[in-house]
C-alpha cells in the first residue's frame, strides 16, 4: 500500500501518517512493508488478500459524495408530515443546531466514564434529566433511552424486577398504545416468557395476576384521558404502572406521577430533534424513588471534587454490563446523549413559558381541525385530545390521497378512520387544507366549543424552574453557554481519544453535513414508500456494501446500537433453532473477556449463559471449550466471540473454535466490534461466524456523540436471513423478523455518514485504513513496551489494532494505579485510553488510522514522561499519596492558588513535557474539576456486584 499524495481524495483526509510516516513506523516495529506486517499479524486460515479491490467499490472526492446524497435526499418527497404516531416535525433552533448537532466539540465527544474532562456535556444531560423529572413528575429520570418503544420495553421489564411479590403475573398493555410499540413489546416479551396482555384498561384490568400495566398519554388515537382510577386500581391489585406520555402534552395535562404513575416514559423528538426517518431520537425514562438500582442506562449524578467543588459523574450504572453480565438490569451500553443534549437544550432556548406556548399553539390547531370537520359533518372521535384529530366515517383511502396531492401526509387507520397530527410547524394553512382534503370549505374559524379535556387533567405544577432554563433569555446567552459547557470538554476535535475497544476515529464531515439535508431530516418513517425512495436506496446500497465487506449473505441497519444488534442476532440464532424443532438449544457459551453486553443480551433472548475460561495467553480455552461443548451438545444454541479478542489479538484459534461449536449443532456469533480491525484482510462470514453486528461509530465513523447515537447493524448468514429484525406497524423494511425498533430503518439520520465513508474512500482504501491501524497500534506498543509492556499478542509478538498495556506489576511496587496514570494524562492534554476493560490494573490503547505520527509520538512521549514519574516514587524520592499521579488533574484554579506545598513543582502539573507551553497557555487544556470522588457520587447507591462465576449456569 501506498498513502497517495492526491489532496483531493478522502483517503488523504482520513488517513493520518503520511508514506514516510509510515515508513518510520514499519522500521521501528521491524518490517520492510505494511503487507509483511499484515502477513504476520493476521492467521493465514481466515485471511483474504485483494479484498478492497474485490468489492469494485471506487473512490470518490468529498464534493462527488455530497452531490450523490444530495440527489438521493431529492429523491425524497417531502411534504408537511401529520401523521404523528410518535413522531412530529419539529424546529431545531439554528443556534442549537449549528453549535451542538454540527459542533465537533459536541458530537466527537466519548461516553463521560472520565467525568473531569466531560463536565459540559455531564451539565447538559443533566439538564435533560431535570427537564424529563420536572415535566413527568417523577423524581428521578436517566441521561436517555434509544427509543420510545424499547424503553416501553426496558419498562416492562423493569417492574417485573421491582415487583418481587407479584413478578410470576402477566404484564397488562392498554390496547390503545402506538402499534410499533405493542409490536416491539411483544417481541421482547416473548423471549423471557412474560404473558403480555393487550386489552383496553378503560374498562378495568385484567381477572389475574399482574406484575405491572402500561398506559399511554395520549392514546394512540389521540385521546387524553384521566388515568388516576385504572392507576389506582393497579395500585390496589398490586401491580405497578408504566404510562408513556409525551413531553410536549404534559405542560398542559397533569403529569404522570402526580397520578400515581411509578414509571414514565417516552419520546423528546418533537422538542427540537428532526425526524430523521426515524432516529436517532432520544427516548426518556423516569421513575419514583426506590427504583433506582434497576434503572438501565445511565444516571448522571453530582459529587464533589478534592477541593470540595461541585462535581459531575455517571451514577451507579457506570459499565454495569461489564461487572454483572447477565445480571445487569439492561444490555443498554450506548443511550442517545447528543440527541438527549439537543432537546436539553431546546427546553434551555424556550424554558417552560416557551414549550407551553408550543403546546398552546399545537392544541389550538388541533382543536381549529377538529371544529372545522365537526361544522362539515365529519364525526370526531374525541372531543379530549392534545394534537391528534381522529375523524370517522370517511372514505379514508380518499381523503389520505387527496391531502397528500395537496402535499399533507395524513394518517390512514383503517378504511373509515383518518388521524391527524398537528405539531410546531403546523399553521392555518395546513389546517385550510387538510379540511378541505375531508370536503369542507377550509374555514378555520368554526365553533371550538365542547373540545377539551376535563380540567381537573389541566397541569397545575410549575416545571423547568432551575436557573439554567430561566436564565437564557436571548442567543447571545444561548451561544454562550453552548461554548461554556464545550470548552470545559476534550473530544476528538481537540485531541487523540486512544481509547481501546471503542473506536474514535475521525467523523467526517461530508457525512455529517448530509444529516441536515431536508429531504432527509425531514422524512416521517411512516411516510409512503413512493415518498421515500431515496431514503431506501441509500439503505439497500448501504446494507450491500456492509453484506460484502463482513462476507455475509444479508445484513439489516435496523438495531439503533450495537447492544440491540447483538439482541437481534441472538434472536434470529434462536428462533432459528425453535423452527428446526431445537428448542432445548437455550445455552449461549461467552467468554469470560467478552464484552458485558454480550451476556445481558443473551438473556434478554432467552438464553442462559455458559463462561468459557480465558488462557494465561488471553485466549479461549480450547480445553474447557471443548469439556463444555461435550457436556452440552445437545444445548447449545450459540457461541458468542469477539474477533480480533477483547485483548486486541488476533486469535490462531478461531476457526477451530467456529468449526468445534458447529459440530456440536451450535451457531456462531461473532461480535464485530473490533471489525475494523478485518475490513478488507478477513470476513467474519467466511470464516466461520453465522451472524455479527457491527457498531458504525466504530468502523464506519459515525459520530460517538458523548454516549450516542449507535446503529449496530446485524449481517447473517443465508440460513438466518429470514429473520432479521422486520418493521413495526405503519413500515415495511421488507424483513420477517420481530423488529426491535420503533421505525423499520433504526437511526436512519445518521446513515448518511457511513455511506459518505465507505462512497469516498472505496474498497482499496478501507483496506488501506485497517493496515494502518494495526500499525499504528503495534508502533505504540513496541514504542512503551520497556515502559508499560503490552500484556497479550499474537504469535509474532504483534497486536491487531489495539494493546493492553499492563501496570499491574507497577501498581505493587509503587501503588501507582492505571486510574492515576488515566488522570494525569489529562494534564498532558489526552483523553485517557480505556481503564480496567478487559483487564482490571490496565490500559487498553487504540490510535486508529486517523490519528497522524505527531500525535501518536506525542502521546508516547507523554506515557514515557508518566512512566518516569513514576520511578521517582520507586526510587523513594516522594510518596504516591504526594505525587503528581494521585493529585492529578491539575485545575488552573488549583495551579494559581497563592500557597503551594506540594513536592512537585507547578511547571510540572502544568507542562510536564517540553515544548507544552511554548511560553503560552493558548493551547494548554486545563480540566474544570480536579479528581472527583466517585464513591461519595453515589452516596447510597452504590451497587454491590457479585462475582463473574455467581452468573455461570454451572455454578449455580
Amino acid at each position: 500500500m501506498t498513502i497517495t499524495p492526491d489532496t483531493d481524495s478522502f483517503q488523504h483526509r482520513h488517513i493520518g501518517p503520511a508514506q514516510s510516516d509510515i515508513e518510520h513506523m514499519l522500521k521501528t516495529v521491524g518490517y520492510a512493508s505494511l503487507a509483511e506486517l499484515i502477513d504476520a499479524a493476521v492467521p493465514e486460515q481466515i485471511r483474504e488478500r485483494d479484498l478492497g479491490k474485490s468489492w469494485g467499490l471506487e473512490p470518490h472526492t468529498e464534493t462527488e459524495a455530497l452531490a450523490r446524497l444530495k440527489e438521493l435526499s431529492e429523491r425524497n418527497v417531502q411534504k408537511v408530515q401529520m401523521i404523528g404516531q410518535g413522531f412530529y416535525d419539529t424546529i431545531t433552533p439554528p443556534v442549537i443546531r449549528r453549535n451542538v448537532l454540527e459542533n465537533p466539540a459536541w458530537y466527537t465527544a466519548y461516553t463521560p466514564y472520565q467525568p473531569e474532562i466531560s463536565q459540559g456535556r455531564l451539565e447538559s444531560l443533566l439538564n435533560f434529566q431535570t427537564m424529563v423529572s420536572d415535566l413527568t413528575g417523577l423524581p428521578i429520570a436517566n441521561a436517555s433511552m434509544l427509543d420510545e418503544s424499547s424503553a416501553a420495553a426496558e419498562a416492562v421489564l423493569l417492574m417485573r424486577r421491582a415487583n418481587k411479590k407479584n413478578a410470576k403475573g402477566a404484564v397488562a398493555v392498554d390496547s390503545n398504545i402506538f402499534p410499533q410499540t405493542l409490536k416491539v413489546l411483544e417481541g421482547r416479551v416473548l423471549p423471557l416468557g412474560i404473558e403480555m396482555i393487550v386489552t383496553d384498561l378503560s374498562q378495568g384490568l385484567p381477572d389475574q395476576e399482574l406484575f405491572g400495566i402500561v398506559l399511554q398519554q395520549p392514546g394512540a388515537d389521540g385521546a387524553v384521558t384521566d388515568q388516576s382510577d385504572i392507576i389506582k386500581a393497579a395500585k390496589d391489585a398490586g401491580a405497578m404502572v408504566t404510562v408513556i406520555a409525551d413531553l410536549l402534552a404534559l405542560t398542559k395535562i397533569v403529569e404522570p406521577g402526580a397520578q400515581g404513575a411509578d414509571i414514565c416514559v417516552g419520546n423528546t423528538q418533537r422538542l427540537g430533534v428532526p425526524l430523521f426517518f426515524g432516529g436517532p431520537h432520544a427516548a426518556y425514562m423516569a421513575i419514583k424513588n426506590g427504583l433506582e438500582r434497576n434503572l438501565p442506562g445511565r444516571l448522571v449524578g453530582v459529587s464533589t471534587d478534592t477541593t470540595g467543588q461541585p462535581a459531575y459523574r455517571l451514577s451507579l450504572q457506570t459499565r454495569e454490563q461489564h461487572i454483572r453480565r447477565e445480571k445487569a438490569t439492561s444490555n443498554i451500553c450506548t443511550a442517545q446523549a447528543l440527541l438527549a443534549n439537543t432537546a436539553a437544550m431546546y427546553a434551555v432556548y424556550h424554558g417552560a413559558e416557551g414549550l407551553t406556548r408550543i403546546a398552546e399553539q399545537v392544541h389550538q390547531h388541533a382543536v381549529n381541525l377538529a371544529a372545522g370537520l365537526k361544522a362539515a359533518g365529519v364525526d370526531v372521535k374525541h372531543t379530549s385530545f392534545f394534537d391528534t384529530v381522529a375523524a370517522t366515517g370517511v372514505d379514508a383511502a380518499k381523503v389520505v390521497a387527496d391531502a397528500a396531492e395537496a402535499g399533507i401526509n395524513l394518517h390512514k387507520v383503517d378504511d373509515s378512520t383518518v388521524q391527524i397530527s398537528t405539531d410546531e410547524v403546523t399553521t392555518d394553512e395546513h389546517i385550510a387544507t387538510v379540511l378541505k382534503a375531508f370536503g369542507a370549505d377550509g374555514s378555520t374559524d368554526a365553533d371550538a366549543s365542547g373540545f377539551g379535556w376535563d380540567q381537573k387533567l389541566n397541569r397545575t405544577s410549575e416545571f423547568l424552574t432551575h436557573p439554567n432554563f430561566t436564565s437564557v433569555k436571548s442567543e447571545t446567552q444561548m451561544l454562550r453557554y453552548m461554548r461554556k459547557l464545550a470548552d470545559r470538554d476534550l473530544a476528538l476535535d481537540r485531541t487523540m481519544i486512544p481509547l481501546g475497544s471503542c473506536t474514535m476515529k475521525l467523523n467526517p464531515t461530508a457525512g455529517m453535513e448530509a444529516i441536515g439535508y431536508p429531504g432527509f431530516a425531514s422524512i416521517h418513517p411512516y411516510a409512503p414508500a413512493d415518498q421515500t425512495e431515496g431514503w431506501r436506496e441509500l439503505i439497500a446500497e448501504l446494507e450491500d456494501w456492509l453484506t460484502d465487506i463482513t462476507g455475509y449473505a444479508g445484513t439489516s441497519i435496523a438495531p439503533n446500537s450495537g447492544a440491540q444488534g447483538e439482541y437481534a442476532g441472538l434472536l434470529a440464532i434462536r428462533d432459528y433453532h425453535r423452527d428446526r424443532g431445537d428448542h432445548e438449544r437455550t445455552l449461549c457459551f461467552i467468554p469470560a473477556s467478552a464484552h458485558g453486553t454480550n451476556a445481558a443480551s443473551a438473556v434478554l433472548a432467552g438464553l442462559d449463559v455458559v463462561v468459557i475460561k480465558t488462557a494465561k495467553d488471553g485466549t479461549i480455552d480450547i480445553t474447557d471449550l471443548d469439556e463444555k461443548l461435550e457436556k452440552y451438545k445437545d444445548r447449545i444454541a450459540a457461541a458468542m466471540i469477539t474477533y480480533p479478542s477483547t485483548h486486541g489479538v488476533f486469535e490462531e484459534t478461531v476457526k477451530t473454535v467456529c468449526d468445534r461449536v458447529h459440530d456440536a449443532g451450535g451457531q456462531v456469533y461473532i461480535d464485530g466490534a473490533n471489525m475494523n480491525a478485518l475490513v478488507g484482510l478477513a470476513r467474519m462470514g467466511k470464516f466461520g461466524g453465522d451472524v455479527s453486528h457491527l457498531n458504525l461509530h466504530k468502523t464506519f465513523t459515525i459520530p460517538h456523540g458523548g454516549g450516542g447515537p449507535g446503529v449496530g447493524p446485524v449481517c447473517v448468514g443465508e440460513h438466518l436471513v429470514k429473520y432479521l429484525p422486520g418493521a413495526p406497524a405503519g413500515q415495511d423494511n421488507g424483513r420477517s423478523g420481530w423488529p426491535v425498533t420503533s421505525g423499520g430503518f433504526g437511526s436512519a439520520g445518521v446513515l448518511p455518514i457511513p455511506y459518505a465513508y465507505i462512497y469516498m474512500m472505496g474498497g482499496q482504501a478501507l483496506q488501506d485504513a485497517t493496515e494502518v491501524a494495526i500499525l499504528s497500534a503495534n508502533y505504540i506498543s513496541d514504542k512503551l513496551e520497556d515502559a508499560f509492556p503490552t500484556l497479550y499478542s499474537g504469535e509474532n509478538g504483534l497486536v491487531a489494532h489495539e494493546c493492553i498495556l499492563d501496570l499491574r506489576e507497577l501498581t505493587q511496587k509503587t501503588g501507582v494505579t492505571a486510574e492515576d496514570v488515566a488522570k494525569r494524562l489529562i494534564d498532558y492534554g489526552f483523553h485517557a485510553p480505556t481503564l480496567a476493560f478487559p483487564v482490571a490494573g490496565t490500559l487498553m490503547v487504540e490510535p486508529t488510522e486517523s490519528e497522524d505520527l505527531h500525535e501518536v509520538d506525542r502521546f508516547i512521549d507523554a506515557m514515557r514522561q508518566i512512566r518516569a514519574e513514576i520511578d521517582e516514587i520507586a526510587d523513594g524520592k516522594l510518596t504516591v499519596e504526594e505525587s503528581v499521579l494521585r493529585n492529578a488533574p491539575h485545575t488552573a484554579s488549583v495551579l494559581l492558588d497563592d500557597e503551594w506545598d506540594r513536592k512537585y513543582p507547578r511547571r510540572q502539573a502544568a507542562y510536564p513535557l517540553p515544548g507544552m507551553s511554548n511560553g503560552t497557555l493558548v493551547d494548554k487544556y486545563f480540566p474544570p474539576v480536579t479528581r472527583i470522588d466517585q464513591a461519595g457520587g453515589d452516596r447510597n447507591l452504590v451497587c454491590s456486584c457479585p462475582p463473574l462465576d455467581a452468573f455461570d449456569i454451572e455454578e449455580n
